[in-house]
């Protein structure tokens, strides 16, 4: 099993221990839509979109899009490196607790893992 999968199998325990709903979304299909996070989830009432990779994975122009496009509409777009886990689960623990200003810490942070990687797909001409 590659590390990207360990990895997402280690999110998706951790989500289930946390009480969240989660889907694992498989892009690629016939009937399926490219560049969707890897992992849909629905947390005390918020939305998040996981990207999860392993710690030298790259994502595509497709997947930073649909993680910015979540973002502009009000939701959690997430870049998750297994370096970063720690800070997801604080995320959720925020969450969970109702601590919106520390879940919005967090979530700071995951906006300054993805947003160099938008900003190179822009000026590549990938992303408007």
């Amino acid at each position: 099993m590659g590390q990207e999968k360990k990895f997402e199998n280690r999110v998706k325990d951790f989500l289930k221990q946390s009480g969240c709903w989660f889907i694992k979304y498989w892009g690629g299909g016939e009937f399926t839509k490219s560049g969707v996070p890897d992992i849909l989830v629905c947390c005390h009432g918020y939305f998040i979109g996981l990207e999860v990779k392993s710690k030298t994975g790259k994502p595509s122009g497709l997947q930073i899009k649909n993680i910015r496009d979540i973002h502009q509409c009000g939701g959690f777009g997430i870049l998750l490196y297994p370096q970063d886990f720690h800070r997801f689960k604080s995320l959720i623990g925020n969450l969970q607790a109702g601590d919106d200003v520390g879940a919005m810490g967090d979530y700071h942070y995951f906006q300054r893992v993805w947003h160099p990687w938008l900003t190179k797909y822009r000026m590549e001409g990938v992303i408007a």
